[in-house]
Parts: structure tokens; sequence; C-alpha cells
């Protein structure tokens, strides 16, 4: 089974692993986690926290408000109180629109190496 079919079947995922999937360190992620309600991880023992797929979806649209849109947190708060519906429609697809992109950069990138 490969490591992308693991993490498929897997049901939690650790503050770490969240922080490398997005490239931002794990104090970005409790800070977030404080500011929007929608990010509520598990916490188990000792306050480790569990990550459901929920929450990385959710963390996925913070990001892509603050990160990659350049919203501060307050703004980004905003938007998903008032159009949560259409702000995740929108951040779906501009990350399906990513997917599409690179996938066709590496169509692109094969062909020329033939």
């Amino acid at each position: 089974m490969s490591e992308e079919q693991k993490k498929d079947l897997k049901r939690f995922f650790s503050i770490k692993e969240v922080a490398e999937e997005f490239g931002v360190n794990e104090t970005l992620l409790r800070c977030w986690e404080k500011e929007f309600p929608q990010i509520s991880p598990k916490k188990g023992g000792r306050g480790i926290r569990f990550y459901t797929r929920d929450d990385i979806e959710q963390i996925r649209i913070i990001y892509n408000l603050v990160k990659v849109r350049g919203l501060k947190i307050a703004a980004a708060r905003e938007l998903l109180r008032k159009n949560k519906e259409g702000t995740t429609q929108a951040v779906e697809a501009v990350e399906h629109l990513r997917n599409a992109r690179a996938a066709l950069v590496e169509l692109r990138n094969q062909l020329s190496e033939m």
C-alpha cells in the first residue's frame, strides 16, 4: 500500500502532519484554532490535537483566504461568517483549477522530454 493510500485511510492527523501539508508552522494552526471556530480538532491526553478531514478542509479554506488571497484574519472570519457556502465553493474551484494546471504543466514537461 502506498503512502498516499495509507493517508486516505487515516481518520486523524497530528498537528505536525497538518502543518507540513500546508507548509505552515504548528503555532499558526493553534492561532487559527483560536480565531476560527470552524477548526476544532479533538484533543487527547496532555492536550494533543487530532485533526479530522473536516478540520483539514476548514484549514484549507482559511489558508486560501489568509495566505493565498491575503485577507487579514478578521476579514476572513467575517467572510466565512457571512457566506460560508459561497466562500467554500470558491476555494474548491480554485483548488481544482490549481490541480488541473499542475497536471497540464506535468504533461507539457513530459511531452517536451520526448
